[in-house]
């Protein structure tokens, strides 16, 4: 067999993106939904591939994705963190903002390329934040719900005219993390931001 038949391109391309998605330890329901592969070949990838080659770093979760949009508006650094997602998401094609500043999904279901596209994406965030706080089954529930418009949508803040993620069933100030992060600043110099905890 060689590694460059076109037969074989689709199974291997399952199976880096299902490495990739172990190593931000997703769970095996996103993993399968993305490469399609069974619970089984999952689990025998992660044993394989980390737990018994002495990679202990990477855990893996148990139980169902998360699925509150609460943490996403908890607070204003939370609030910036899915922001930035979602325009990474924007920039990796994942989702699209129509006219009217309405998220949609431009995959009809998850596949190979669409867990590529999230991967990249996530990872950019973390290149970008310095105490990441959304791990990537947070960002997965991210993307399902702004895709969705019904729980949360993006508001658009009157100081500086950016949009935001906002919660659809919580008191909008009309203020994006950006500039609430600012204006605490100003308030409390020497307080980088708002509590994480």
């Amino acid at each position: 067999m060689r590694l460059t038949d076109d037969r074989y391109a689709g199974e291997r391309n399952q199976f880096e993106l299902a490495l990739r998605m172990i190593r931000h330890e997703a769970r095996t329901r996103t993993i399968q939904g993305c490469t399609g592969l069974s619970d089984d070949r999952i689990r025998k990838l992660y044993a394989t591939y980390f737990k018994n080659s002495g990679i202990t770093d990477v855990r893996r979760r148990r139980g169902k994705s998360p699925r509150q949009v609460t943490r996403f508006v908890k607070n204003p650094d939370h609030q910036l963190q899915a922001t930035t997602l979602v325009a990474l998401y924007c920039a990796g094609l994942l989702v699209r903002i129509d006219e009217n500043y309405k998220v949609h999904a431009c995959w009809p279901r998850p596949d190979v390329e669409f867990g590529h596209r999230l991967c990249r994406a996530f990872e950019n965030y973390l290149l970008l934040h310095e105490r990441p706080l959304l791990s990537f089954e947070w960002a997965w529930n991210l993307l399902h719900s702004i895709a969705w418009n019904d729980e949360l949508y993006l508001a658009l803040c009157r100081g500086c005219r950016a949009r935001y993620v906002q919660d659809a069933y919580a008191l909008d100030m009309k203020t994006c993390p950006a500039c609430e992060i600012e204006a605490h600043q100003r308030r409390r110099p020497g307080v980088r931001t708002f509590s994480t905890a």
